[in-house]
């Protein structure tokens, strides 16, 4: 009986997708209603920003960037989902998720600063509403969950929006961020993009349930799987969440996706947990092919303008790194001077004595 249920459970989180992995329309109904220049300027943050990965991946190699977590393959996945908010809306990211940050309003500049660790970098700018990156697994949930029940008190017609892997639904702070937006009714759209590796854990080795949509259940929330290598089915997905959270429905979306690289630049190997047929597969599905060949049969996309974006993004990358590279060095001074905006009576001695030692 009880696995009779469970089985009815998992049948109703089916994939939603729109484009297949040759760019042709599967589901005509759930088609967004997005403008031709709309859909140009997604095409064209997603094009922007695998440049960008690659040539973050570079500069970490040549030591001009510190910590940093490829994100090629998951740019509909992230970007068609940001694109669905609105410029007032609250998003909180993990550590992966510095395109959202970038085209929510963080400045490149600021992007790279966060990357080397400098206090100047998690100074998100007024008029951004953002968190600094969650490097806690799942810990971005609960403050999610917080976030948006203020918007709802302060009557916001506002949306918490944040991202984590699926390595994070299997954290105590997840289920608590669910349960909590749930239980208050936030307006919360959580979105976990199952690359189908927790670093170098499968998914299946994490847990039995057959979706990760389907934990949104035991929360009493929605829940929708969508395939996260089309930006169509994301951008529905996350728009009809937005739309939901708004009313007091918070939402979690499980993305189906793939990271093409490791899991961050910081020593990882995926030949060593995942196969050559396992990413030739994913290669098949790159967002980018698959709406690059969907808008060419609009004749809304050519090589020339993708030239100019690509040309665009390495001139704003290599503006900013340089912009980066000015930035005064951070002292032990800096760090304890913003800790507080009083500090307190032994902070106030420390700060004291590391001036002395700077000023030598």
């Amino acid at each position: 009986m009880a696995t009779k249920k469970l089985e009815k459970v998992e049948k109703q989180f089916e994939m939603v997708q729109i484009l297949n992995e040759d760019g042709e329309i599967v589901n005509e109904k759930a088609m967004p209603d997005l403008s031709d220049d709309e859909l140009k300027e997604l095409m064209k943050q997603m094009v922007y920003t695998r440049v960008l990965d690659q040539r973050a991946i570079s500069l970490n190699r040549q030591g001009r960037l510190g910590f940093y977590a490829p994100v090629a393959g998951q740019e509909a996945s992230m970007l068609a989902s940001q694109f669905a908010m609105d410029k007032e809306d609250w998003l909180l990211p993990s550590y992966r998720d510095i395109p959202q940050l970038i085209w929510h309003g963080l400045p490149l500049t600021k992007a790279f600063l966060y990357s080397r660790g400098h206090f100047e970098g998690g100074r998100i700018p007024d008029g951004v509403n953002a968190l600094m990156p969650q490097i806690i697994i799942a810990a971005q949930c609960t403050q999610t969950a917080g976030i948006a029940l203020g918007l709802k008190k302060r009557g916001k017609k506002n949306v918490a929006f944040t991202y984590f892997g699926d390595g994070a639904t299997s954290q105590g702070d997840f289920y608590e961020g669910i349960n909590f937006a749930g239980a208050y009714n936030a307006p919360a759209v959580f979105i976990s993009q199952n690359n189908h590796f927790a670093i170098s854990v499968p998914v299946e080795k994490q847990t039995a349930a057959k979706t990760l949509a389907q934990k949104a259940v035991a929360a009493g929330i929605r829940g929708v799987q969508v395939d996260g290598m089309d930006p169509l089915a994301v951008y529905a997905v996350a728009k009809e969440a937005r739309e939901h959270a708004i009313k007091g429905n918070p939402t979690l979306i499980e993305t189906i996706t793939y990271r093409y690289g490791p899991h961050t630049m910081a020593g990882d190997d995926p030949t060593r947990y995942r196969t050559e047929d396992l990413d030739n597969e994913w290669e098949k599905k790159d967002p980018l092919v698959r709406f690059r060949k969907f808008l060419e049969g609009k004749n809304l996309w050519s090589k020339e303008e993708e030239d100019k974006i690509v040309d665009q993004a390495k001139e704003d990358i290599k503006k900013s790194i340089k912009e980066a590279d000015k930035t005064p060095k951070q002292k032990v001074t800096d760090l304890i001077g913003i800790m507080f905006e009083t500090l307190p009576h032994n902070l106030a001695e420390q700060l004291e004595e590391y001036r002395k030692k700077e000023s030598k």
